[in-house]
């Protein structure tokens, strides 16, 4: 049997004492939406939310979290934030602000904690799923713990 895969975002968690779920499942290279792990994993697309990477005018980098099928508003996201207006991170610098590549960031355990953001929408679930900090794993928990463990503020941000 595979040895269940243990990231940093998991160590982080259990360090915190937050309880989660983690779920693994096979990395399609071609298809890293959100929607297609949502599928493979069973789990409503609404509670499965997308780590999006911005800068601000004013405020520089910041983190919204949002249901995988939605788009960001840059003008609410950008007023959550204090900005006049926000830009999305280009792919190319993800790796290096972060410490994550597309289609594995995680919220949790960024190279430096950010102005974090969860969209409104998380609080009509019990749970939901993030990113575990590599591609193929997800975690699951509440939108309360999440945003205590990165310091969030909800937020409309679609």
């Amino acid at each position: 049997m595979a040895k269940t895969v243990k990231t940093n975002v998991m160590r982080l968690l259990d360090k915190a004492k937050i309880s989660y779920e983690a779920k693994e499942y096979p990395v399609d290279e071609n298809d890293l939406s959100g929607s297609h792990v949502a599928d493979l994993l069973g789990v409503d697309h609404g509670s499965m939310f997308k780590t999006l990477v911005l800068k601000g005018d004013k405020t520089g980098y910041l983190v919204c979290c949002i249901p995988v099928d939605g788009e960001v508003d840059l003008k609410k996201a950008a007023k959550a934030a204090g900005d006049k207006k926000v830009e999305m991170l280009p792919m190319k610098d993800l790796l290096a602000v972060t410490g994550y590549i597309r289609g594995g960031c995680s919220p949790i355990g960024m190279k430096k904690r950010f102005p974090t953001y969860l969209d409104f929408s998380a609080f009509q679930y019990e749970a939901i799923t993030v990113s575990a900090g590599q591609r193929g794993a997800q975690v699951i928990l509440s939108p309360n713990d999440l945003m205590a463990m990165v310091g969030a503020k909800a937020a409309d941000l679609m």
